[in-house]
């Protein structure tokens, strides 16, 4: 994986047919999408469960971009080597999870994949500052992790803004996770990021019969932001 800053969607399958992931990835990918995004839930973490390295295996085959995984589980080092060997491409770990945060970083790139750092609403991003050398992307939540179709929580544009600051001339990306729609993309992308997950908002109305909605839904989120550049200029 190269890096570049260029604006990248990943839609989380989270908000997918979960009888048919295979041929879902394929239409999101087919209809443009940039990467796939995995939520790993444990039920205990966060109050939901949901997908483990099995299924990141079994879908692996049916990704041609980048599978990005995003661990809600704690602890999280002891599973860092199974969702490596189930074809992750960048494994994401809350820094809420564990107290050695610094350790699970190491152990990410240890196995030869991108290191991702995610941060709740109620974590400020400066606690990621002595962490970003460490990181290949920082996962900011706009919503409290654990379900999809949340409202986005707009005071975390103001943390992306100082994130970007501190992130400097590195080459680390700035994900954004929850309530993710052409209305709340473009206060983001201005703030500096540029990887936008989004689960309902790719995969309303849509369907592996009717997979031009997902392109619609992700031309409508490019639209929007495309716009904010041009007002920008």
């Amino acid at each position: 994986m190269s890096f570049d800053r260029s604006l990248k969607i990943a839609p989380s399958i989270l908000s997918a047919d979960f009888a048919n992931f295979g041929k879902e990835i394929e239409a999101i990918e087919a209809e443009g999408c940039d990467w796939v995004h995995v939520d790993v839930m444990d039920g205990h973490f966060v109050p939901n469960l949901t997908f483990g390295p099995p299924l990141c295996k079994a879908i692996r085959k049916h990704i041609r971009t980048v599978m990005d995984v995003h661990l809600m589980i704690a602890p999280v080092d002891p599973y860092i080597e199974a969702f490596a060997e189930a074809g992750a491409d960048i494994i994401t770990a809350h820094l809420e999870a564990g107290l050695h945060t610094h350790r699970t970083l190491q152990a990410i790139r240890a196995t030869g994949k991108k290191a991702g750092l995610a941060l709740n609403p109620g974590t400020p991003v400066e606690a990621a500052a002595s962490l970003l050398d460490l990181c290949d992307l920082v996962c900011v939540m706009t919503v409290n992790p654990g379900f999809g179709g949340q409202k986005f929580i707009h005071t975390q544009v103001e943390q992306v803004r100082k994130l970007r600051a501190m992130i400097g001339d590195r080459p680390v990306h700035i994900e954004i996770d929850g309530g993710v729609d052409p209305t709340t993309a473009p206060l983001v992308v201005e703030a500096g990021a540029d990887v936008l997950v989004a689960g309902s908002a790719v995969f309303k109305g849509g369907s592996v019969d009717q997979p031009n909605v997902y392109g619609a839904n992700m031309t409508a989120i490019r639209f929007a932001v495309a716009g904010l550049k041009s007002a920008a200029e």
